[in-house]
């Protein structure tokens, strides 16, 4: 008699914009070459392209508006309840801007991953690539990341390094980072359905080793 063959891992991601990311992980499940199913998109702002993308290719959408609830704390009770309506077995964070209460952070703690544009520790917080320019550094790139209470600053599992030219501006920096981001994002999705990668006690391992402060580094002329 066959096995049957496991039921997809249920990912819900979280936007609060474009979408991209979570449109390079919903492609990467839809072509098998990640055994998932982006089963929920859920934005924190209403009206954004990412929900328009989730729509045109059949995932289920919702809108938890942010400044409909008085405090942070409350928002994040509610949007914890929406999520586990849908059974995730992971949480993926993809443009999502908002600052989660350590609450929330602990409910999901080792099945929520989170993108950030620069390599961390380097640069956590917002204007990333302007911060790079400024100091003018010679390589820049995007980590993906367990989420932690300390804001960017889970254990890293996945880097992309993105050279810096003397012809960069930020638009073409973030440009060049954002197609890693692309790249990075399903490999570290793929991984965690896989089994591959874990938080255990605060540090990241992958196939039961502990990983490396950077995480798994992927140099690249692009």
């Amino acid at each position: 008699m066959t096995p049957e063959k496991p039921e997809p891992a249920r990912i819900v991601v979280l936007i609060s914009g474009s979408g991209s990311n979570m449109s390079a992980i919903a492609t990467a499940c839809a072509s098998e070459e990640v055994d998932a199913e982006v089963v929920a998109v859920i934005s924190n702002r209403p009206g954004v392209l990412g929900l328009d993308r989730a729509q045109e290719i059949g995932i289920v959408t919702q809108v938890v508006d942010h400044k409909d609830y008085a405090s942070r704390e409350e928002f994040d009770v509610h949007l914890m309840r929406e999520i586990d309506n849908y059974e995730p077995d992971l949480v993926v964070l993809a443009g999502f801007m908002r600052i989660l209460t350590p609450d929330f952070v602990r409910r999901y703690k080792g099945r929520m991953l989170n993108i950030h544009p620069s390599l961390l520790p380097k640069y956590k917080g917002l204007n990333t690539h302007q911060r790079a320019l400024d100091n003018g550094d010679n390589e820049h790139g995007v980590t993906v990341h367990f989420v932690s209470e300390d804001l960017d600053g889970g254990p890293n599992v996945i880097q992309a390094v993105v050279p810096v030219t003397s012809n960069d501006t930020e638009e073409t920096l973030r440009t060049r980072v954002q197609q890693q981001e692309h790249v990075i994002y399903p490999i570290a999705v793929k991984w965690f359905v896989e089994g591959r990668i874990s938080m255990i006690k605060g540090d990241a391992y992958f196939d039961n080793e502990p990983m490396p402060e950077t995480g798994v580094q992927l140099p690249t002329t692009a």
